[in-house]
């Protein structure tokens, strides 16, 4: 694990990292991005609707195959999901767009 995925770990997508604590708070929902360059972030989904957290994410970057590009990220559809606060659910990356 290199220096950057180090700083990426366990923190909120979006949220600034020099902020006392940019970790997940306990009242907010949120999908673990797992691979690609997000690898290790959460994403919050507190607000989503169900078909929206059914459609995934593309979220600007720097660090993917584009930079100032978008990395694709969706879940599973036979993965569960938890309701209510904390990590409802995985978003898989499927690849990088400009």
């Amino acid at each position: 694990m290199n220096g950057d995925e180090q700083l990426l770990r366990g923190r909120v997508y979006g949220r600034d990292h020099e902020e006392p604590d940019p970790g997940p708070l306990a009242h907010r929902t949120y999908a673990a991005l797992t691979g690609g360059p997000l690898d290790g972030l959460l994403l919050d989904i507190t607000d989503w609707r169900p078909e929206e957290v059914d459609d995934g994410a593309a979220l600007p970057t720097e660090l993917g195959r584009f930079p100032g590009g978008r990395s694709l990220y969706e879940p599973r559809p036979d993965e569960p999901r938890t309701p209510g606060p904390g990590v409802a659910c995985r978003f898989h990356h499927c690849g990088d767009t400009p």
